[in-house]
């Protein structure tokens, strides 16, 4: 893993561990909670696939560039 991947990777698991924690500590009955879990990990799914797209795409650029530098190589 990339140290880049791995610092999103750790905020994401801190600010769900620490969204969790904040809402179990809360006073709101246990449906609220609940309820209020489910957006927040939906939420948090939705920006890490916008993110992983994000590292796809630019994968699949640098994977393009090392090809064409290949390709220059060989000929």
């Amino acid at each position: 893993m990339k140290k880049e991947t791995k610092l999103i990777v750790g905020v994401l698991a801190g600010a769900a561990l620490g969204a969790t924690i904040a809402l179990a500590l809360s006073s709101d009955s246990s449906n609220d909670l609940k309820g209020k879990l489910s957006d927040f990990f939906a939420d948090l799914l939705d920006a890490s696939k916008d993110k992983l797209a994000g590292l796809a795409d630019r994968a699949s650029d640098v994977a393009d560039k090392v090809k064409d530098k290949i390709s220059e190589v060989k000929a």
